[in-house]
């Protein structure tokens, strides 16, 4: 969990960096991978769905794309997705 955090931490540093929270950052780098990439955002309110919105209107340069990549990258992951009693639900 600890490496993990440390990699939300690099994202919440440069999303400030930019004036814009983490979660409008991650959005914006999904925005950005191209149009085989089509993120689906979750909003429990209107703020959420608000929030949501003002990731289209960041424009990353390839400078940051790099960092966001890099802060976030798969193989910096650990541990599993889901829990192995998920797992099993989901027939994996």
């Amino acid at each position: 969990m600890a490496a993990n955090a440390n990699m939300v931490a690099e994202l919440q540093r440069l999303a400030a960096a930019r004036g814009a929270t983490a979660a409008q950052l991650a959005l914006a780098w999904l925005l950005a991978q191209g149009d085989g990439i089509v993120p689906i955002p979750g909003a429990r309110s209107l703020a959420h769905l608000e929030e949501n919105v003002g990731a289209a209107q960041i424009k990353l340069s390839d400078a940051e794309l790099a960092a966001i990549g890099a802060a976030i990258a798969p193989a910096s992951v650990q541990g599993a997705r889901y829990p192995q009693h998920e797992l099993v639900m989901l027939g994996l």
